[in-house]
């Protein structure tokens, strides 16, 4: 997958210049709905991007607090073919649902590892965690999936799922769009996702 270069967290800016529709909490979710990230290639296209619902995750967060947030990000990520980079000296691999996973995945990570580790470890561990990440997402048939059927724009559809002691994370399609999403202390069973109306209304 391409490196993504991304903007600023919390502005609206990247997520009116996309040329996908976003994904979010269908409205059954009446919480709060807050901006993440957004992240673009290198010519500037905006390639993928999350939106959050519930609290919103801080490593600043004392970890007595972290442990008792409850948040769910879903994760948009543009269909695209294998093209050629924007500088012309390369060929970018196809998105797909793997794609979706792994940026769920790492989200999940970058959001609920353990702060409480010492600073010399952490690289270590972010490492490695990192690593199993991806070869989860790169085998979503594999022994470390199940299948979870939700509402997308109300019609039910197939996720691939997991959990591990830092929350859950699932993957899967819409139109045009692969999904992914990740959160803790919400649970994913019941949630409905659907296209987002205007994406402006939502804190920054």
């Amino acid at each position: 997958m391409e490196t993504k270069t991304g903007t600023a967290h919390g502005t609206v800016d990247g997520y009116l210049m996309a040329d996908f529709p976003w994904y979010g909490l269908d409205e059954a979710f009446t919480g709060r709905r807050w901006l993440h990230t957004v992240g673009a290639s290198a010519d500037g296209t905006v390639e993928h991007g999350s939106i959050g619902h519930g609290d919103e995750p801080s490593l600043k967060a004392d970890p007595a607090d972290a442990a008792a947030l409850r948040f769910a990000v879903v994760v948009t990520l543009a269909r695209r073919p294998g093209r050629r980079s924007a500088d012309g000296t390369g060929v970018l691999e196809a998105t797909s649902v793997s794609s979706a996973a792994w940026l769920a995945g790492s989200g999940l990570l970058s959001c609920t590892w353990p702060t409480t580790m010492d600073r010399s470890l952490r690289q270590d561990w972010m490492d490695q965690q990192t690593a199993t990440a991806w070869e989860l997402a790169d085998d979503l048939t594999g022994p470390g999936w199940s299948t979870l059927t939700l509402p997308v724009d109300g019609e039910p559809a197939p996720f691939h799922y997991r959990e591990s002691e830092y929350g859950w994370v699932m993957a899967g399609a819409a139109r045009g769009v692969h999904l992914g999403a990740y959160g803790r202390g919400m649970s994913a069973y019941g949630l409905g996702l659907a296209v987002v109306k205007d994406v402006t209304t939502y804190e920054g």
